[in-house]
């Protein structure tokens, strides 16, 4: 499928973006620059003469991982996701939209000016109560909105996020050489990967995942989502959403709550902080698969651990999940 390349002549992309009215005649641009790592898709920041901006292309394959396909519309879920949240308290604390090119699949976005996710929580091993309740407030907010009832199913994304969550780190031959992420992990794995009990459980919640729900899931909700800018906490890319199960999300935020300070109690702390109902079970079962997918998945975190450490993680994921 046609799209503009980002990654293209400035003078080329100026006279584009001119040509879609997203600069003025005279406006020009001055340089661009990588804002971060970006998973999912290319993002740039563009400071012209007048402003700095950012802009988000989704291509068909995965950003990080090109060998993945993924579904072009991606970047139309998360700017129906940003309208969507329009009328609480959370649009605050989410980029504001400028401009929407559906056929390019291109997304204007204020830029947030200095800023970084939230990944260093890993490193620092700690999340503040502060932090935390603001996060959690921030989510109920998103799962209190009343999302429109065309909003995307986004079951392309959904399928693919599916397989790398649900059923890959449970296979045996899966193709992931986690023997080169780290030695010794493929024996960590192995016990995930033979164990039916725990597979069907697995899959049972996998099967609601790709089911439709009651309420608008950001859908991604981790520490890469997270930024730190001058002006506050804001959440951003979510293009994995839908209308699903809110356990997801909380179970999502518990675990990398979790990887970060090796402490069980995260639980209690997310679900003291959220003022919705929901299963608690569900909660702890979705942060334990959360937990093993990031360990012995592909998709790997910045998460500097020693073997025995993720052994520690691995056993507290498996009783969440058994339980």
């Amino acid at each position: 499928m046609r799209y503009f390349d980002l990654n293209t002549d400035p003078t080329e992309l100026q006279n584009y973006l001119r040509h879609l009215g997203w600069l003025t005649a005279d406006e020009t641009i001055a340089s661009i620059e990588k804002p971060g790592e970006g998973n999912m898709n290319v993002v740039l920041r563009l400071r012209t003469d007048r402003r700095s901006l950012i802009l988000k292309q989704s291509r068909p394959y995965v950003q990080k991982y090109r060998q993945l396909a993924a579904p072009l519309d991606r970047i139309d879920v998360e700017q129906r996701f940003y309208h969507a949240v329009e009328g609480t308290a959370t649009k605050q604390h989410l980029p504001a939209v400028l401009a929407y090119a559906a056929a390019e699949h291109l997304l204007l976005l204020e830029d947030l000016g200095a800023s970084s996710d939230l990944t260093a929580l890993y490193a620092e091993r700690a999340v503040s109560d502060e932090l935390l309740n603001t996060l959690v407030r921030l989510l109920a907010d998103i799962h209190r909105s009343v999302p429109p009832a065309d909003f995307p199913e986004n079951r392309a994304l959904r399928e693919l996020n599916h397989q790398h969550i649900f059923v890959l780190p449970f296979l045996a031959d899966n193709g992931f050489a986690l023997e080169d992420v780290q030695p010794g992990l493929e024996e960590l794995a192995a016990p995930f990967k033979s164990d039916d009990g725990l597979k069907k459980i697995v899959a049972e919640l996998g099967d609601r995942y790709l089911r439709a729900g009651d309420t608008l899931l950001h859908g991604d909700y981790y520490p890469g989502s997270w930024l730190r800018t001058e002006r506050g906490v804001y959440v951003i890319d979510p293009e994995f959403s839908f209308v699903g199960f809110r356990e997801y999300d909380l179970g999502v935020m518990v675990a990398h709550t979790y990887l970060a300070t090796h402490d069980a109690t995260a639980v209690e702390r997310v679900l003291n902080a959220y003022d919705l109902d929901c299963d608690a079970q569900r909660v702890r079962q979705m942060a334990g698969i959360e937990v093993v997918r990031r360990l012995i998945g592909l998709a790997q975190l910045p998460l500097e651990r020693s073997l025995a450490e993720k052994g520690t993680l691995l056993a507290q994921a498996r009783r969440w999940i058994m339980e």
